[in-house]
């Protein structure tokens, strides 16, 4: 059983030493006085048996256990603990001849520590354990790591690893019986033949429906529309929509719902009914969350597109009524100076005007060139109108199958649906007298009022049914209106801690964010670090003469700053260690991160099955350029000669989004431990921003942006560290705006990257984003276009800011409303913690925040908490150049890295191909890993450079090595030939395990 999750020689290898961290190394490996006293209690213990007793005794708790061959432990442990033992290394030689020796001291060791051998006991309870990780997690690898951790936090000594898996082996089995029992009531013959239903093909759609319901929308029409109300009516028919499946761990399910979506429906077919019917039942729950969210966000996007072209048809219209109203403004120009002339006696005005200077004929000309006023919005909804037959082919069907819910500031807009949902059913034409038109925005409500003045009944019905549709999307996204059932648009107090939930976390979270939980000391607090900002700008103002400044009217001048000093040290000395590092293909750099990382082995099967063949790290890399070069798997099969269905086999069952994360992690961490990576930064300052790439063919995520494409585009936002590592990439809307997304991967950073300060450029900010990441402990240091218009905030009276600080003083020319901040500081708190703790993803709450209105007074005090900490980091900023220079040479750092993925991404003209979202994030990760290793390799490189450098004699400074980038791509060959042979990419290293630098001003 255990040979078919592991292979021998990965057996072996778990018996063995590993190698050890430096972290380790002085962690586990430092003896106390009791531990000396312990290892040579005076007895007459031999050289060679006290070193070997301390090795047992520091391993241990390491391992978990302690490996036979006590000789083999990294030798610079043992020359740790000889320094400590006051003996020679070499006795360890020595050590352990007599097998009996070795085992009377891991048991003298054990006994000392307090651990116990495993006994039955504990191998039942080791038993228990891992059945509850398995219903979580299906991953071996993963479980036997688990098991290991559990029998450290024990204290009991491991067994073989023979043992630990076979337990592993037996704890999935059983996992897959508990998952079977738990959901057995819902297997009824009806409910079987059902599921087995979905694995047959359907005439009707031409395949089978588990593939359809997996198969999501390309675009944004009224057929898509209808598309996905048919599956959701489909899948509420099977009851898919009441199914309870909360008795399973959401690990269980999302491992469930993955396996139904990537197994074919014959191999689904031949499947036990044990394992077959929970993974039928879980995709069937799982899509009828994911398929009216498709619903309701597709509703959104169509309308909104239609509503977006209006306002183009709009602006058209607005610009030909200006052309042909010059006239008329040339005569009113006219009019204005006769009747403005105060020379000109009023009783020859009127004369003037109708006979010598204008005349009737021009009089009667602008009066029949007269158009009517338009109505406050300028015709905006008047040209949505005429798109309103169109959304008649698919709003009818999301009203009748949507059910909408909202607060007391959505009662109005309910009913209108509600009615407007009635009006389609029975099909009547006119809206009741009693409808409620209340909700309507005010630059509306025009239309109404004409219509009904006119008593025309259709157009009063199109006006307001076009208000209803978009009040509804208003609201939807805002979060005052909410759909039951939906994960996206639920209710947005669901995404929060409750209050009882709230209660024994909240000092926990104070804790680690630094913040107080009494609103008076928070904002008092507060108060004083805006005064202290404040205060500095004064000084900087009260200079008169530096680059900020106020003019003569008291206005704030901002100059721009010069252009960093780059020594000219660091060009020279980029240059040649440019001609330093060796060439390397692509393919080569991935081959040889590998073997110092491991990275590939984070790729694995998502059946969590363990055997992996020879040839799959060569499959794997082959998919991974096909994904970051934009080559795809069919040129990337002609490129490399394996074959299509072989890449399309491994990309299906081994890349997807959480490997690729998982590799992507071990590239950063890898390049964080190299000695260069610490001269580019510390590591706690990142920023983000989104790039942008074209896309062919039909996707929801793609949008028109003539600014950036010729036809349509995506964004993908990116994460990176003042380090040049890229820890976060996410596919978003190129329409939408960046700042709802800033805190989803600083929060869900995975990697070792303590992230402190963040930066951004004018479109991550947000009064919500100022909120949240002071609330969260964070610092936010944006660069913000026209910094010196923004509205800044005083806590006090103007009297008393003026007074105090006389130059400042008057740019506060808001008064905050502290009273509003105080009195939800702590639901302030517990929106942060529900951020912290993961309850909830921060896009999803910012961006309903910054759309709410007045009415949501969470968001009025979040927004309000906001301007305060605006106007603190404003006043620093301003009064600091070298902090606005730090900024700009982050946000610098993360644009060189955005050009090297344009390097890397060079086929088919750099447009995206992939259609849907999973598809696209997933080519997004591909590049974010190739652009890591290639900034990994680099900085590897550059440093073996650097230290032969030093090594001849030069001096190198770390503040000259930190205006280098490794974000070079210089010496990468991302072209040409694909060849991917990784035993003959590992026989070109040197016996060092790196390829020799090159010698300048050579090619080789």
């Amino acid at each position: 059983m255990a040979t078919r999750l592991f292979a021998d020689e990965e057996l072996q290898r778990l018996r063995e030493f590993p190698e050890i961290s430096r972290e380790e190394l002085f962690r586990y490996f430092t003896l106390t006085p009791a531990d000396l006293a312990f290892v040579d209690p005076g007895r007459g213990r031999g050289p060679a048996d006290r070193l070997g007793l301390s090795v047992a005794l520091c391993a241990l708790p390491w391992l978990g256990f302690v490996p036979d061959k006590v000789s083999a432990a990294p030798p610079v442990a043992v020359a740790r603990l000889a320094e400590q033992l006051k003996l020679n290394p070499a006795e360890i030689g020595t050590y352990g001849r007599r097998a009996k020796t070795r085992t009377e001291h891991v048991r003298l060791a054990a006994q000392y520590l307090g651990w116990r051998p495993s006994g039955g006991l504990e191998l039942k309870e080791l038993d228990e354990f891992l059945l509850a990780r398995a219903l979580e997690h299906d991953s071996p690898t993963l479980l036997f790591r688990l098991a290991c951790e559990y029998l450290i936090s024990a204290r009991v000594i491991r067994p073989g690893p023979v043992t630990v898996v076979e337990r592993v082996a037996h704890a999935r089995k059983q996992a897959q019986s508990e998952t079977y029992d738990r959901l057995a009531h819902e297997f009824t013959s009806e409910r079987c033949a059902e599921l087995d239903a979905l694995l047959a093909i359907d005439a009707s759609i031409g395949t089978s429906r588990v593939r359809w319901l997996s198969t999501g929308p390309v675009e944004a029409s009224a057929k898509a529309v209808k598309a996905e109300v048919d599956k959701l009516g489909f899948l509420r028919g099977l009851g898919a929509d009441t199914l309870d499946m909360s008795v399973l761990p959401a690990e269980r399910r999302r491992f469930l719902a993955t396996m139904g979506r990537r197994l074919t429906p014959q191999a689904l077919e031949r499947r036990d009914p044990q394992r077959r019917y929970p993974i039928l039942l879980t995709v069937l729950a799982q899509s009828a969350t994911e398929v009216l969210d498709e619903v309701v966000q597709l509703f959104d996007q169509a309308i909104s597109a239609k509503f977006s072209t209006a306002e183009r048809r709009m602006h058209e219209q607005l610009a030909e009524r200006g052309k042909t109203g010059e006239d008329r403004q040339a005569l009113l120009d006219e009019l204005l100076s006769i009747a403005c002339d105060p020379q000109i006696p009023d009783e020859e005005i009127g004369s003037l005007i109708r006979s010598e200077r204008i005349g009737w004929d021009r009089l009667r000309a602008a009066i029949a060139q007269a158009k009517p006023r338009l109505p406050r919005d300028h015709g905006h909804l008047a040209a949505l109108d005429s798109s309103y037959s169109y959304l008649r082919q698919f709003t009818p069907a999301v009203l009748s199958t949507v059910r909408f819910a909202g607060g007391t500031a959505a009662t109005e807009l309910l009913l209108a649906v509600d009615i407007l949902r009635e009006l389609n059913a029975t099909g009547s034409r006119k809206v009741p007298e009693e409808a409620p038109a209340g909700f309507v925005p005010s630059k509306w409500r025009g239309y109404l009022d004409e219509a009904r003045k006119a008593g025309s009944a259709t157009a009063y019905r199109h006006y307001w049914e076009l208000c209803v549709l978009l009040c509804l999307r208003d609201g939807l996204r805002t979060g005052d209106v909410f759909v039951r059932g939906s994960r996206r648009y639920a209710d947005p107090a669901a995404y929060l801690l409750t209050p009882q939930q709230w209660e024994p976390q909240r000092a926990e979270f104070c804790r680690l964010v630094g913040k107080s939980a009494d609103p008076a000391r928070a904002l008092a607090a507060a108060t004083d670090e805006l005064h202290a900002a404040v205060g500095e700008l004064e000084t900087v103002l009260a200079d008169g003469d530096g680059p900020v400044r106020l003019d003569e009217d008291g206005d704030l001048v901002i100059s721009p700053l010069t252009a960093e000093d780059i020594p000219a040290e660091a060009t020279a000395l980029k240059a040649e260690l440019t001609e330093m590092l060796p060439f390397a293909p692509i393919v080569s750099l991935l081959i040889e991160l590998d073997k110092r990382t491991g990275f590939l082995d984070c790729f694995t099967h998502a059946t969590g099955k363990q055997a992996r063949t020879p040839e799959l790290k060569r499959n794997l890399i082959a998919v991974l350029l096909a994904g970051a070069t934009n080559l795809g798997l069919t040129s990337m099969a002609d490129a490399t000669g394996i074959s299509y269905d072989i890449l399309t086999w491994t990309k299906e069952w081994y890349v997807r989004e959480e490997t690729l994360r998982a590799g992507n992690l071990a590239l950063i961490d890898y390049h964080q431990r190299l000695p260069l990576t610490a001269a580019f930064g510390t590591g706690t300052l990142s920023s983000s921003d989104g790039q942008r790439f074209p896309t062919r063919g039909k996707s929801v995520t793609a949008r028109a942006l003539s600014r950036y494409f010729a036809e349509e585009g995506l964004s993908t936002y990116t994460w990176v560290t003042d380090q040049h590592a890229t820890y976060g990439t996410k596919i978003i809307v190129a329409t939408r705006r960046e700042a709802h997304y800033v805190l989803d991967e600083i929060l869900g950073n995975a990697s070792d990257l303590p992230i402190t300060e963040h930066a951004t450029d004018t479109h991550g900010v947000t009064l919500v984003n100022f909120g949240l990441f002071d609330l969260l402990g964070l610092q936010l240091s944006p660069r913000i276009r026209d910094l010196g218009k923004i509205t800044l905030y005083r806590p006090g009276s103007r009297a008393e800011a003026e007074s105090r600080f006389p130059h400042a003083g008057p740019l506060l020319t808001r008064k905050l409303n502290t009273d509003l901040i105080a009195e939800h500081y702590d639901d302030l708190l517990r929106l942060a913690g529900s951020l912290k703790f993961g309850y909830a993803t921060a896009s999803l709450l910012v961006g309903k925040l910054s759309a709410s209105g007045r009415q949501n007074a969470l968001a009025a005090a979040l927004k309000e908490y906001g301007a305060l900490r605006r106007t603190v980091y404003a006043a620093k900023y301003l009064s600091d150049p070298d902090y606005r220079r730090r900024i700009a040479r982050q946000l610098n750092k993360g644009e060189s890295v955005h050009a090297l993925k344009r390097d890397l991404l060079y086929a088919h003209e750099g447009m995206i191909r992939a259609r849907h979202l999973e598809a696209q994030t997933e080519q997004a990760w591909c590049l974010t890993l190739a652009t890591n290793a290639v900034i990994a390799w680099t900085t590897e490189y550059y440093g073996l450079a650097v230290d032969q450098m030093r090594r001849a004699g030069r001096r190198i400074d770390d503040d000259v090595l930190a205006h280098i980038s490794p974000a070079h791509s210089e010496n990468i060959n991302f072209f040409g030939a694909i060849e991917v042979d990784i035993d003959a990419e590992l026989a070109q290293l040197g016996p060092t395990g790196y390829r020799p630098l090159r010698v300048r001003d050579t090619l080789f």
